[in-house]
């Protein structure tokens, strides 16, 4: 039973003061108040403890909960914030659970509950997207070393007016970092001394992904430009992505975009300072800063260097005995049937392979790396008009 729903405390009071009167036993007074003896009996308990004011109704609220967060747990949280700005609740409550491993932190749910209740958390506004078309998918990796991509992250001045180009190389397989270079242009003179300390570091990668502007490739024979062959002769093939498709290297993007987020806004004074800005950003993305993609774990758990050393020496380009061996000469010409064919000026002074595929036809190979089709009626060369193929590198490695 319950209490009359209106002026509840009034009818409490007077079923005391009845009460105090001694004109009905209990159950009879209880009765008359539409009430239980138990209700009647705990409303007396609180008046003769408490007097007139242990009628008030009181809070149904508990008064502890269980899954209430520690005040320094949550302050914790906001600390990793501060330091972290661009992470959401999911990579802090990853981070925070290697950081600290013997704290129970809450949920991810819950971690964004406490940042919004300090403002903490901008809400963005969906965009609208069109229908994605379809990607030819280049090749997966599958370990550490297997895909490296590189690229440039668009260039910005620095505060004292110094141009900055940062290149960036990663693993495709681990998300790890490589080089984050801060250069003062996009040369190949510039790119090819961050390569060559990556390989001696790192060793060397099967593939390397770009885009297809120079210096990683040229509008030449197979695309390929001076630092394309550098890397063919090193055992390593190129792979571009489609024109106009970022997409298709979309972890690196990704990677740049956070690159932007924590370096660059605002740039630093000077390249020096820049550098170590990439720097420190290079340590924290590669051992502290978990991704979703690798199960919440950080790049560096996942990353090892090549198994495959940088060589002191560049080694001797070999073919099949079944090719027919020509030297592209200084104009990027080779001699075939008392006629010379163009090639690329890329490949001056360096041996290409034919391999017979027809009559009057002839596949163009640099090393692993196919180029195109002599067609011996019209003495020209036809390039390919894909993704170029490539042997076996046990062929070519001496």
């Amino acid at each position: 039973m319950s209490w009359k729903i209106t002026c509840a405390h009034e009818e409490r009071f007077q079923f005391i003061q009845d009460w105090k009167q001694n004109e009905w036993n209990f159950a009879t007074l209880c009765e008359r108040f539409d009430i239980s003896r138990k209700t009647g009996y705990k409303w007396l308990q609180r008046y003769q403890g408490e007097g007139p004011d242990g009628l008030q109704e009181r809070s149904r609220a508990p008064l502890g909960h269980p899954q209430q967060v520690l005040a320094e747990v949550a302050e914790a949280v906001v600390q990793a914030r501060d330091r972290h700005p661009y992470w959401g609740p999911i990579k802090l409550k990853a981070y925070l659970e290697r950081e600290e491993p013997e704290v129970i932190w809450p949920a991810a749910s819950t971690i964004g509950v406490i940042l919004a209740e300090r403002g903490l958390v901008v809400p963005h506004r969906r965009r609208r997207r069109g229908g994605a078309g379809t990607v030819v998918p280049l090749a997966e990796p599958t370990g550490p070393n297997a895909v490296w991509s590189v690229d440039f992250k668009g260039w910005f001045r620095c505060g004292r007016g110094e141009r900055c180009d940062p290149l960036t190389i990663s693993d495709g397989f681990s998300r790890f970092v490589l080089r984050c270079q801060a250069l003062p242009g996009e040369t190949r003179a510039l790119v090819h001394p961050v390569f060559q300390a990556s390989f001696q570091e790192y060793g060397l990668p099967e593939r390397m992904r770009s885009d297809n502007g120079p210096p990683f490739a040229a509008p030449g024979l197979g695309g390929l430009s001076q630092l394309a062959v550098w890397w063919i002769k090193l055992g390593i093939r190129p792979e571009r992505i489609t024109p106009g498709r970022p997409s298709e290297n979309g972890r690196h993007e990704r990677m740049h975009r956070v690159l932007k987020q924590e370096t660059a806004q605002p740039p630093a004074a000077d390249l020096r300072a820049q550098q170590m800005c990439f720097d420190a950003f290079r340590q924290e993305y590669n051992h502290q800063r978990p991704h979703a993609a690798l199960g919440q774990k950080v790049p560096a758990d996942l990353y090892r260097p090549s198994p495959r050393p940088y060589p002191g020496r560049l080694p001797e380009i070999a073919y099949p005995d079944s090719y027919q061996v020509r030297w592209v000469g200084p104009c990027g010409t080779l001699r075939w049937a008392s006629a010379k064919v163009f090639v690329s000026k890329v490949l001056a002074g360096e041996p290409v392979g034919l391999e017979a595929v027809g009559e009057g036809r002839w596949r163009l190979w640099f090393s692993f790396y196919e180029l195109g089709e002599l067609d011996e009626r019209r003495m020209s060369i036809r390039g390919v008009r894909r993704q170029p193929a490539a042997r076996p590198l046990s062929e070519v490695r001496p």
